[in-house]
This record gives structure tokens, sequence and C-alpha cells, in this order.
């Protein structure tokens, strides 16, 4: 026997139906997605203790054949960063071609803070769908 719940329920329910407050759900998901992408990309890892922050530099584009194609996820690149900052040499890490590339393109613009030497520094970053 098969009941029919929207019968049921009608009048008890109040305030937006449950697919327009999922849907509302699923656009602040997208925002923290986006937001969390944001800090990863800016928080990058050394090899040993040391740390260099970021002084300048723009997140990497999402390529637009990835975003057609629903390709999402990390990507990992290896900045050589000299002692005043500049990004000299990138090598790639892991994650899918064309989001490593769209992460080495954006990181060998970046400029770091000074140190006394040349350091290499690991960055992750996470790739939304949209």
């Amino acid at each position: 026997m098969m009941i029919n719940a929207t019968s049921q329920n009608r009048g008890a329910r109040s305030g937006p139906p449950p697919e327009r407050a999922i849907y509302r759900l699923l656009g602040c998901t997208k925002l923290l997605r986006l937001l969390l992408a944001g800090l990863l990309a800016i928080s990058a890892v050394t090899s040993g203790q040391e740390t260099r922050r970021l002084r300048s530099g723009n997140p990497p584009e999402y390529p637009e054949l990835a975003k057609r194609l629903n390709i999402r996820g990390i990507a990992r690149v290896q900045a050589s960063v000299a002692p005043d900052g500049a990004v000299h040499e990138v090598r790639e890490l892991g994650g899918h071609p064309l989001l490593v590339d769209a992460l080495a393109r954006a990181v060998k613009k970046w400029k770091y803070e000074a140190a006394d030497r040349t350091s290499n520094i690991e960055v992750k970053f996470v790739f939304p769908s949209e």
C-alpha cells in the first residue's frame, strides 16, 4: 500500500518548501568551497620548517574546459622562490593536467616576502566545480 505523504501533510508545513531551502544551502556550500580554495592557495608549506608569506599574487583561474568537463580536484606544484621573493621555477607535483597548468601559470607570477636564502614551497590549490 502506497501512502501519499503530500496529501497527509497538507497545511501542516510552514515556511519555504524544502527544495528552496536545499538550493539556498547548496549556494552557501559553493561560497564556502570558494573561500576554502582561496585560503588553500595562499597557505603554502615549505620543505623543512620554514614558511614564507605570499606578498602578492592572484589565485589561478578555473580553466573553461575544466568547467565544461566538470573536472575538479587538487593541483600541487613546487615553486623555487629566490631570496628576493620572486618565483624562479615551478615544478608540477600532481593533479589533473588542466588544473596543474592553471596553477603553475598563476604561481609563476606570485611574489613572496624576502628571505636570506632560496626556498622550495609546495602550493596546493583546490579547484571547485561550478
